[in-house]
């Protein structure tokens, strides 16, 4: 007997919304319960002593250190603007 029966996969289809027929429900029902099968068989294994990561390779961040320092003055930033207003960047409207 399979893990998972037809009227289990006719009602997850009728919650999804999905119309299949029942040749379909006899291909869906004999996948999920090798799916079923193999999470059971993946389950199984022991795992305790194995520390959980997010990345199969050891991924750090290279960052550089956060160092203060002179920034441009407001003249200065605004020197190459082709127009400014209210002491910024004029730009177009975009409607």
């Amino acid at each position: 007997m399979g893990k998972i029966s037809k009227e289990e996969v006719k009602h997850v289809a009728k919650l999804a919304e999905l119309e299949i027929s029942a040749g379909e429900i006899e291909k869906i029902t004999s996948k999920l319960d090798k799916i079923l099968d193999y999470v059971a068989e993946v389950s199984s294994v022991d795992t305790k002593d194995i520390t959980p990561v997010s990345h199969v390779i050891d991924i750090k961040n290279v960052l550089r250190d956060d160092v203060v320092k002179e920034s441009l003055s407001q003249e200065s930033a605004l020197k190459n603007a082709p127009e400014e207003e209210d002491s910024g960047f004029k730009v177009p409207r975009i409607d």
